[in-house]
């Protein structure tokens, strides 16, 4: 998947890049791409230490970003970033595979800089990964936080989340407390932009 930068690209029955306003400023929605590893470093370094603890991968970490980009190029994930000013402010993931017993499904990762909390850049975000999941004739989305998320989870059943699941102490934070797993859901088929 090639992904450009310059002119506005068609991809996933979208054009890419589109500018938009989120509150009271305006910011720039476009597809990541490799381009991008020093600005989604810059975005991971520049989140508090309670926000990297619960994300999936260590977004801090060249390695891991650079692995995240070779996602990207091999078609199994979709990154939908924010921007504002040049700097990423926020970004949705889409991660599907092609397995025969899950190639309906997709998981959304999203994160958004405390200055731009709600503000509505995430409900943006999960609208704009949703219609990537669409066209991709993905039929269900799956997201997952912690219990102490509040924020993360008034968010998802804002656009219609609902819990599917609950694992009880699954997570453990970094003074060794553990919490609950929330599995949310949302079937694609049904959303309406």
């Amino acid at each position: 998947m090639s992904i450009s930068q310059g002119s506005p690209t068609i991809k996933f029955g979208r054009e890419f890049p589109f500018y938009t306003a989120v509150a009271d400023q305006t910011v720039k929605v476009r597809l990541m791409g490799a381009e991008d590893a020093e600005a989604m470093l810059a975005f991971g370094r520049s989140l508090p230490e309670e926000d990297l603890f619960f994300l999936r991968v260590d977004i801090t970490d060249p390695d891991v970003v650079a692995e995240w980009i070779r996602h990207i190029k091999a078609g199994n994930t979709v990154s939908v970033v924010a921007e504002s000013n040049g700097e990423i402010v926020g970004y949705a993931n889409l991660h599907y595979q092609e397995l025969r017993w899950t190639r309906h499904l997709g998981e959304i990762r999203i994160q958004v800089s405390p200055a731009w909390r709600g503000r509505g850049l995430g409900r943006l975000l999960l609208r704009e990964v949703f219609q990537v999941a669409q066209h991709l004739g993905l039929r269900k989305i799956v997201a997952r936080m912690a219990s102490s998320q509040r924020g993360a989870r008034v968010v998802f059943e804002s656009i219609g989340f609902e819990a599917e699941a609950l694992l009880a102490d699954a997570v453990i934070d970094s003074h060794g407390r553990t919490q609950d797993l929330i599995l949310m859901s949302y079937d694609v088929t049904g959303f309406v932009t």
